[in-house]
Order: structure tokens, then sequence, then C-alpha cells
């Protein structure tokens, strides 16, 4: 299927690896100009030359920001400009806020939380949304968690943060569809990333088992069978970025295998 993103400008947040990396690596399929950004200069350098390699031509920008900080936004921000071109479509994408149950998390760890997995999303959006409107076109998808939809134990951060992006998905949605907006919010379920070996680890250490043990047990209860790859992730924000989906607007959508029980 023809997406009609050739030479679309993208912006993917935290994408030196994982599903910000998977979803950099289909729309670069796609024919997007991409800009990267994460924390670790060597991790950014790496995943632009594993971009390149796969795709030769391709245009990529690997920017070093930490998504917390609001300057460093705006220096991503203008150097894709300057380097590729007006944002046509923003992917925010971040790592997980610290885990851990209500009574163990400090108030400086819910701070912390909101600075880096809310705030940075609001502010990619202030920055993007003028151009987007003024050119008549814009997509734009916030990457969150089967955690908005059904609340996990040890992501009480998580729980609360991912569900209010779903929230501001659709008021956004609202506010920008006239202008020729779309945004949607994407769900992952259990994909394997280290992000998710991370909390196997201190799931399996909380039952006494191995975490190959406890990573049987999770899937078994994944109607699919196996936990998703960052491609699946990476080739539905694709769509969704593209001119296929244009009546799409202020959807959660549940990449997940089924996991989640809710049927809203």
């Amino acid at each position: 299927m023809e997406l009609g993103l050739q030479n679309r400008v993208a912006m993917v947040s935290a994408a030196s690896k994982g599903i910000g990396k998977g979803i950099a690596k289909s729309l670069v399929r796609e024919g997007c100009l991409v800009s990267i950004c994460a924390r670790s200069q060597d991790a950014l350098q790496e995943a632009r030359e594993d971009l390149i390699k796969e795709n030769p031509g391709a245009r990529v920008l690997a920017f070093s920001c930490d998504v917390s900080k609001p300057d460093e936004l705006k220096n991503w921000h203008s150097a894709t400009v300057r380097e590729l071109g007006d944002v046509d479509i923003l992917v925010t994408n971040t790592g997980g806020p610290p885990p851990g149950r209500f009574s163990e998390i400090t108030e400086e760890k819910w701070k912390l939380g909101v600075e880096s997995t809310l705030m940075n999303v609001i502010r990619l959006c202030n920055l993007v949304l003028p151009g987007m409107k003024e050119r008549g076109w814009g997509r734009i998808v916030h990457i969150t968690s089967l955690a908005a939809k059904q609340p996990i134990d040890i992501l009480t951060i998580s729980n609360t943060l991912r569900a209010g992006i779903s929230a501001l998905t659709k008021t956004m949605s609202n506010e920008f569809a006239a202008s020729g907006i779309c945004v949607n919010a994407l769900l992952p379920g259990h994909i394997l990333t280290d992000r998710q070996m991370e909390l196997n680890q201190i799931k399996a250490k909380e039952r006494g088992i191995t975490v190959d043990e406890y990573a049987k047990r999770s899937q078994s209860h994944i109607p699919a069978g196996r936990y998703g790859t960052t491609r699946e992730i990476g080739d539905v924000v694709a769509f969704l970025c593209s001119d296929r989906a244009s009546y799409v607007s202020g959807v959660s959508l549940q990449v997940d295998g089924g996991l989640i029980k809710s049927t809203f």
C-alpha cells in the first residue's frame, strides 16, 4: 500500500533503541526524512548508521537531547527544520517513568515522571503545531502504553500519565482536525525491548522465579502467545502518519496482541 510519506519530515523522540528506533525504521522505509533524538550521542550515531545501512540514501538527523529539558527540545526542533525542513510528523515517545507502587513513590519521582513523560509531549506539540496549521497538514502520534487502559501494579506513575495522554490526544484531535492535523495515540502491549526486560526482572524477583520463567508466564496471558516486535509498532505508526489515515483522529489504538481486556 502506498502511504504517501515520501519526503515527509518526521521527528521521533527517544529513538536510539527500542520502540522509538522501530518507529524511525518504518518511517525511513516509507521515504520520510527522519530526525531522531536521545540522550546518548554514541547510541544515536549507531542508530543513524543502522537506519542508513538498511536504507541507502536515507536522510536521518541524529540530535542529542534530553526531552525533559525545554531548551534542548527547542534546539532539536530548530536543527530539524534547518537540516530537513518543516516538520510534518511528530512521534512523541519516551522511556517509561520510574517504576514503583504508590506507597513507594516520592514526590520527586512524581515530578520527574511528569517532566519526562508528559511535559515533553506538550512542549514538542507546541513547537510543531504552528507550522502544521499554516500548511494545513500534520500528523502527531503519542506513544503511550497498555497501562493507559489497563493499569499495571508497579507502574503507578506510568498508569496515571499514560491515561492522561490519551485524554490529551482526544482533546487535541478535536481542536486541530479542521486544520488537517490528525492526532492519535498508540498503546503498545508487551514489546520485546530493554524496558520489557527490566520490568520482567523486577517482577521475577518479586515472585522468586527466574526471568525466563516469568517471561513464559507473561506471554501465556497474551492471546497472541508472544511479545510484540518493534517493527509491528513502527508499521502501525507509519500508517497513522500517512495520507491513508486522513480520517483517523482522536484514537487510542491498542497494539498489544489482544492483551487489553476492555472493550473501550
